[in-house]
């Protein structure tokens, strides 16, 4: 019987294999199922599905746990906070499938297959070569006691296969896709219960949703040809069906499945590079369902617009520049404090947080420093180390030789006549370091004005061609750092020009 959720009792979960660490698509896929639940009040269960325990690691675990808070999901059941129908890793809960494997056996609707690796490609090859989809041919349903009696006495350790009737059709109602009707003849007798005891995907999962009242699955589509195997199991043993709703695949931008040569493939690596969660939440959300709202959305608004019948059918398609969108948006939203914490607690190694604090402390006693550097240079990054880069042009005592140059700051000084440095220089001095007057006196006694000013100045003083406004730049540089930059940089020309 399907078990229909209401907005007053909804129950969504995220079931991963803690066997790496946690994949973009999964991620959506957690994200997705804690949205519908915040969005009606419901609840939401983790569950870990560790039975593949040469490839689940405890770190894989922790990392999995740290990895969903970071992206700011929170969960009413799970592994670390128990809840009212655990155990919530399947390794703990293998008494419970052994009594459901007992019910299928003694109802003559499971039975053990002894038919080694060898034998199962022999026999999907002349499926294939006679244009059958393979599936399993049932050779061991008919099995005397006797016959298994001999398999056994010879060590041979058999998996359990769920009966699938001969004849029939399935129908599968799914949110996403609609309904889809399977002929029972074609799926063939699959494996429910491993050789070495173990639980096969198929069935602890049907079976953990259905015990712990899952009423929603929300999944990827590669689980839709998994779907009816499931119910298949969840009516026989007379259990509740939740509805389905599998999500459509998600693809780099270039139309094949994510991987890393898009530039992250998991949620580690964003946090990695310096993202924040709710830039990651934003762009997440959106891959596959539509938001009217095109502004950044605290947690209360993405869960308030997420509807299942919001979700499309075509693929999301990941991208690295929309991404970078919404960490944009996402660091215009923080205060000049909430940046500068940012920028602390990121994922620099020792030595450069160590730098940043040091060049910060090293130039002024002005407690409201930091502050007035992230004000500066916020639009300008994306990245903490892009703002390191901009600390070091600022408060490095590095003359222009020294300053990593780009190229099109190059061209813009040598277009520079060589008597423009040292009056720069010495109308800096006259200003006192006050931008507005130090340009406007440069402009009147240079003869250059607009580009032909300004781009020469940035260059000199930064190394780069573009970046943050040079006005709230030259204070944080320092009157003796810009005169000494301003006299080597012409100093420098003069050799190049030789």
């Amino acid at each position: 019987m399907a078990q229909y959720y209401t907005t007053m009792n909804l129950k969504s979960r995220f079931a991963p294999s803690p066997t790496g660490y946690l994949h973009l698509g999964n991620a959506r896929t957690a994200l997705f199922a804690w949205l519908a639940a915040r969005a009606v009040a419901g609840r939401f269960v983790l569950r870990l599905e560790d039975t593949d325990q040469s490839r689940s690691p405890q770190m894989y675990e922790k990392a999995l746990l740290e990895d969903l808070r970071w992206l700011g999901l929170n969960w009413d059941e799970g592994p670390d906070i128990g809840g009212p129908v655990g155990p919530y890793r399947q390794m703990e809960r293998l008494d419970t499938y052994h009594q459901y494997y007992e019910a299928l056996l003694a109802a003559g609707q499971a039975y053990p297959c002894y038919c080694s690796a060898e034998d199962l490609a022999a026999e999907r090859a002349v499926q294939r070569a006679s244009g059958k989809a393979p599936r399993y041919g049932g050779r061991c349903r008919h099995l005397s006691v006797e016959q298994r009696r001999d398999l056994e006495a010879r060590g041979i350790q058999p998996v359990l296969r769920y009966r699938v009737p001969d004849s029939g059709m399935l129908t599968v109602p799914d949110r996403v896709w609609g309904e889809r009707s399977y002929a029972l003849a074609d799926l063939g007798d699959f494996v429910i219960r491993r050789s070495d005891g173990s639980p096969a995907f198929f069935f602890a999962n049907a079976l953990d949703d259905a015990l712990m009242g899952v009423n929603l699955v929300l999944r990827g589509e590669d689980h839709l040809s998994n779907t009816p195997r499931q119910i298949l199991i969840l009516q026989a043993l007379d259990l509740p069906i939740p509805e389905y709703a599998h999500l459509p695949l998600l693809l780099g931008s270039d139309g094949q499945p994510l991987s890393k040569r898009h530039g992250a493939a998991s949620l580690r690596d964003l946090q990695i590079q310096g993202y924040r969660p709710e830039a990651a939440r934003n762009y997440l959300a959106r891959l596959g369902h539509h938001y009217a709202e095109s502004d950044l959305l605290d947690d209360q608004a993405l869960a308030a617009g997420f509807s299942v019948a919001k979700i499309s059918r075509a693929p999301g398609h990941f991208d690295d520049v929309q991404l970078q969108h919404w960490q944009r948006l996402a660091l215009q939203a923080l205060s000049g404090a909430q940046l500068w914490e940012w920028l602390r607690a990121a994922n620099l190694s020792s030595v450069e947080n160590r730098l940043l604090e040091k060049m910060l402390k090293a130039v002024s006693d002005d407690e409201n420093l930091p502050i007035k550097f992230v004000a500066a240079v916020r639009a300008n990054v994306l990245f903490p180390e892009e703002a390191l880069d901009w600390a070091r042009r600022c408060f490095a005592d590095e003359t222009f030789a020294e300053l990593e140059k780009e190229d099109a700051a190059l061209v813009a000084l040598a277009e520079t006549p060589a008597e423009f440095w040292p009056l720069a220089a010495m109308l800096l001095q006259q200003s006192a370091g006050d931008y507005k007057i130090w340009t406007k006196t440069l402009q009147q006694e240079s003869g250059l004005k607009g580009k032909s000013l300004f781009m020469p100045l940035r260059a000199a003083l930064t190394g780069r061609s573009h970046g943050p406004e040079l006005a709230a730049l030259l204070p944080l540089i320092g009157m003796e750092r810009a005169q000494q930059r301003l006299l080597t940089a012409a100093s420098v020309l003069s050799e190049v020009r030789k």
